[in-house]
C-alpha cells in the first residue's frame, strides 16, 4: 500500500461537520457546576479588600474562591518545572497583582448564568502601584535573557567591524512588530473532576502529557493521578502549549465544591493570562560589496516580557542561519512590562525575525539596484553558517526557481511605482520562508483486534492539523490494512507519551513511532499465519508473504490468502499488540535541520486611499516528505492567511494608562476574512529528509507564516515607493504618500 502522501480525506471530518466532535468545554458530566474567572482591573499593586457577601448570597452560588480561601499549594503555587513547561501562574496564593486582566477570583455556581451574575457582584478594592507599561521607557532597563528556549542569547562570528570596512553599501534600519494575541476559534476551556485522589481534566491543550505533568507538579501529587483528555482542539497556535492559571484554578474549584467544574475563558480574558506574541524592536545592519555579496550583518532584538517570568521572542534565529555572511552579531534583550507573560505564537521569533531580516534584504537590494531574488541567490548558504554543519536536506534554490516561474517574477519591473493599472499601483515582492525541523521522543502502540480491525494510539493531539488522518495513513501503510479498518486514538495522557504539538514536531516525532509499532504488529500477524498449519500461507517463505487490506497473502500466489480475523481466532482470539518508543539519535550533531520556502506576493494599492489588497500569493516549500497533500496544503493556507493578517491587520492595542487591551474581542482585533484573501498557489518539493527520521518527514505547522509579512511589505514598497517598517501596514502609513 502507498497511502502516505495521498490527499486522503480527514478521518475526523464527518464528526466535525455533523457537530459530533466534542471539545473541552462540551463534555457532559453529572452534577456539573460552572465557573467564571474574575480578573484584575489594575496593572500593578495589591488587593486591598474583597467583599464577596453579595455574590455568595445569590441563588445557586457554590463558591467564591479568592486568595483568602483558596487551597494552599506546595511552594506557594510556584512552578516546579522550568518555563515554558512550568509557567509562573496566578493561583490565588497571595493578594499581589502583576498585570491587568490577571486572575483574582473564581466564582462557581449551578449554572453559567448564575456564576456570571455572581461574578459581577464581587466587589474588589485595589491598592495600585506605579506600573511599567511604556516599552520605550522600559528599554533603558533591558536585560539579557538566560538561553531563551535553550538557545544562545547572543552570537558573534567573524569580525563584524572588518566586514563593515570591506563593504561598499550599508543598510541600517529598525523594524517593529506589535503585540498580537492568538485568538483561536475555541477559547481556552477546562473541565475538572476529582475521583478521590485522581484528577481528570478535559482541557483544550496542545500537549496532554505536558499538561498532566504540569498540573501534577503544581498540586504536588503523583503524575499518574492526573489524566488529561483532549480529543479535539479548536486551534491553539502556541497559546495552548502551556498549562495556564485557569487549568489549575478549575481543578482547585472542583476540589473545593466536590463537584465537576467547567471553566471557559471569555474572549476578553484571552488577552492577558494565556500569553501573546510580544512587541519587538529590531535593529539590523547589513553590509555588502557592489556585486551583492554580504560582508557583515548585525541583528539586535528587544522584546517585552512580564514582571514575573522571562520569555523571549527569538527573532535572531533566522538571521544566524539563513545567509552565507561571514561576519555577524546577534543579540536578544528583554524589557519587563506589567503585562501577562508572552508565549509561543505560530513560528515564534521566525515570524517577527524574518519580517525584519527579509525586509532589510529587500532594502539592501534596492540600495544595490539589484533584483531581490538575485541577491538572495547570491548569498545562498550551502551549509549552516552558524553551526558549521551540512543541511540534512535543502532545496531552497529549487523553491526560488519554481516560485519565480509560477509567479511570473520576470515580468516585474525593478523600479518602485513602475507598475500600475489605472488608479491601482501594483507591487511584486518576495521573501524566504524557513523554520527549524524539530523532533522529540514519542511512543505508540498498535493492536490488531480479533474482528480484523486495528487500533493504533499515541498520546499526541490533533489541534486541527490533521494528526488523526496522517497517522491513520502511516499506520495503514505499515500494517497493510485499509484505513477504514483502523482507529487512531490520541488526545489522552494515559496513552503512550508524545511531545507537545508545538515547534512543528508532531508529525516528525509521532509518525516514526506509529510506523514502528504498526510494523511490529504486522510482523507478528505474519509469523502467526506462517506457523499455523491451518493457514493457506503456512510454510511459505517469509519474503513471499505480505499483508494487503487486512489479508496475509502470498506475493507470488495471491490466491493463497488468510484474513487477520481468522488468523487471530485460530491462535486463541487474543489481540496482537506491539509498542514502540523512538527518539532522536546523534543526527543533530552531524546535520542542521531546517525547512525552507520561497514566498512571492502581488499587492494592489489604491493610489488615492492607500488601501492594500493581496490578490495572489505563490509559495513553494521544501518540508521533507509530505504525509498528506491535502492536509499539508491546508496547513500552508492557514499559515499564509495568518501572514497576511500579521502584515496588514493584527495588533493588540494597549492602553498604557491602565494596562488593558482596548480591542480585546474579535470585532476590533482584526484578522483576515475570506474577502481579504485572493489566490493562494502552494507547491511542495516533496523530497524526503534522509536524516531526520525513518520516513523523511518534517513538521510543517509554522513555516507557512514565515516570510509572508516581509513579502507583503516588500511588495507594498515596490508598488508605492513607501517603506513601512512598523507592522501592521495600514492605509494611514501609506496614504498621502502614494498619490501621483
Amino acid at each position: 500500500m502507498n497511502l502516505i502522501g495521498q490527499p486522503f480525506d480527514r478521518t475526523d471530518g464527518l464528526l466535525k461537520v455533523t457537530g459530533e466532535a466534542r471539545y473541552a468545554g462540551e463534555f457532559p458530566e453529572a452534577r456539573l457546576a460552572h465557573a467564571v474567572l474574575v480578573t484584575s482591573t489594575i496593572a500593578c499593586g495589591t488587593i486591598a479588600s474583597i467583599d464577596a457577601a453579595r455574590a455568595q448570597a445569590l441563588p445557586g452560588v457554590l463558591l467564591v474562591m479568592t486568595y483568602q480561601n483558596a487551597p494552599r499549594l506546595p511552594n506557594g503555587g510556584k512552578p516546579a518545572l522550568a518555563p515554558p513547561a512550568g509557567r509562573r501562574l496566578s493561583l490565588l496564593q497571595d493578594n499581589e497583582v502583576h498585570y491587568n486582566n490577571e486572575p483574582v477570583a473564581v466564582v462557581v455556581a449551578d449554572t453559567l448564568e448564575q456564576a456570571t451574575d455572581a461574578a459581577r457582584q464581587l466587589r474588589i478594592a485595589y491598592q495600585a502601584s506605579p506600573a511599567m507599561l511604556d516599552f520605550t521607557r522600559a528599554k533603558s532597563n533591558s536585560h539579557a535573557p538566560d538561553k531563551p528556549q535553550g538557545r544562545q542569547t547572543d552570537t558573534r562570528r567573524g569580525s563584524f567591524e572588518d566586514g563593515m570596512r570591506g563593504a561598499a553599501v550599508h543598510v541600517d534600519v529598525t523594524y517593529t512588530t506589535p503585540i498580537e494575541h492568538h485568538n483561536p476559534m475555541e477559547p481556552h476551556a477546562t473541565m475538572a473532576r476529582w475521583d478521590g485522589p485522581q484528577l481528570t481534566l478535559y482541557d483544550s491543550t496542545q500537549g496532554v502529557s505536558g499538561a498532566a505533568q504540569a498540573v501534577a507538579k503544581t498540586f504536588g501529587i503523583a503524575p499518574g493521578d492526573v489524566r488529561v483528555i483532549s480529543p479535539f482542539v479548536g486551534g491553539g497556535f502556541g497559546c495552548k502549549g502551556s498549562s495556564w492559571s485557569h487549568v489549575s484554578l478549575c481543578a482547585m474549584a472542583a476540589k473545593q465544591t466536590g463537584r465537576p467544574v467547567r471553566l471557559v475563558l471569555q474572549r476578553p480574558q484571552m488577552f492577558g493570562p494565556v500569553g501573546a506574541r510580544p512587541r519587538t524592536e529590531q535593529h539590523l545592519v547589513l553590509a555588502a560589496r557592489r556585486d551583492g555579496t554580504l560582508t557583515a550583518m548585525r541583528h539586535d532584538s528587544i522584546s517585552n516580557t512580564s514582571t514575573i517570568e522571562d520569555w523571549t521572542e527569538t527573532c535572531c534565529m533566522v538571521t544566524r542561519m539563513l545567509y552565507a555572511v561571514p561576519n555577524q552579531i546577534t543579540t536578544h534583550r528583554l524589557v519587563q512590562l506589567n503585562l501577562g507573560t508572552p508565549t509561543f505564537m505560530r513560528a515564534p521569533g521566525e515570524t517577527t525575525g524574518s519580517f525584519a531580516l527579509e525586509s532589510a534584504m529587500d532594502e539592501l537590494a534596492a540600495a544595490l539596484n539589484m533584483d531581490p531574488l538575485a541577491l538572495r541567490m547570491k548569498n545562498h548558504a550551502d551549509a549552516d553558517p552558524q553551526e558549521n554543519k551540512p543541511w540534512s536536506g535543502k532545496s531552497l534554490r529549487e523553491c526560488y526557481q519554481i516560485g519565480a516561474q509560477k509567479f511570473g517574477w520576470s515580468r516585474r519591473s525593478g523600479a518602485p511605482r513602475s507598475m500600475r493599472n489605472g488608479n491601482t499601483l501594483i507591487g511584486m515582492g518576495m521573501a524566504t520562508a524557513t523554520y527549524p525541523a524539530n523532533r522529540s521522543e514519542a511512543a505508540a502502540i498498535a493492536r490488531i483486534l480479533p474482528d480484523g480491525t486495528a487500533m493504533v494510539a499515541s498520546g499526541t493531539q490533533d489541534i486541527g492539523t490533521g494528526t488523526y488522518t496522517v497517522m491513520t495513513q502511516v499506520a495503514a501503510d505499515a500494517l497493510g490494512f485499509a484505513p477504514e479498518s483502523i482507529r487512531f486514538a490520541l488526545g489522552d495522557s494515559s496513552l503512550p507519551r508524545a511531545p507537545v504539538s508545538g515547534g512543528s514536531q508532531s508529525a516528525a516525532s509521532v509518525s516514526p513511532a506509529v510506523r514502528d509499532a504498526a510494523s511490529q504488529a504486522r510482523s507478528q500477524l505474519i509469523a502467526l499465519a506462517l506457523a499455523d498449519q491451518a493457514s493457506p500461507v503456512h510454510g511459505l517463505a517469509l519474503d513471499d508473504v505480505t499483508v494487503e487490506n487486512g489479508w496475509v497473502m502470498s506475493r507470488s500466489q495471491p490466491a493463497k490468502r488468510d484474513p487477520a480475523a481468522a488468523i487471530i481466532a485460530r491462535s486463541g482470539g487474543k489481540p496482537i499488540e506491539a509498542a514502540s518508543s523512538v527518539k532522536p539519535g546523534d543526527e543533530k550533531q552531524k546535520y542542521s535541520f531546517h525547512s525552507f520556502g520561497a514566498v512571492f506576493v502581488e499587492v494592489h494599492v489604491d493610489a488615492d486611499l492607500g488601501t492594500i489588497r493581496v490578490p495572489r500569493v505563490v509559495a513553494v516549500y521544501d518540508v521533507g516528505r509530505v504525509l498528506n497533500e491535502k492536509t499539508a496544503r491546508s496547513q500552508m493556507l492557514g499559515g499564509i492567511v495568518w501572514g497576511v493578517g500579521a502584515a496588514l491587520q493584527e495588533e493588540s492595542s494597549l492602553d498604557t494608562r491602565t494596562g488593558r487591551f482596548t480591542n480585546a474581542n474579535l470585532a476590533e482585533y482584526h484578522v483576515p476574512v475570506n474577502a481579504d484573501i485572493g489566490s493562494l498557489d502552494i507547491t511542495f518539493i516533496d523530497r524526503p529528509d534522509p536524516y531526520i527520521n525513518s520516513l523523511g518527514v518534517r513538521g510543517i505547522g509554522e513555516i507557512g507564516i514565515t516570510g509572508v509579512p516581509a513579502a507583503i511589505a516588500n511588495a507594498v514598497f515596490h508598488a508605492t515607493g513607501v517603506r513601512v517598517r512598523d507592522l501592521p501596514i495600514t492605509l494611514d502609513k501609506v496614504m498621502g504618500q502614494v498619490r501621483v
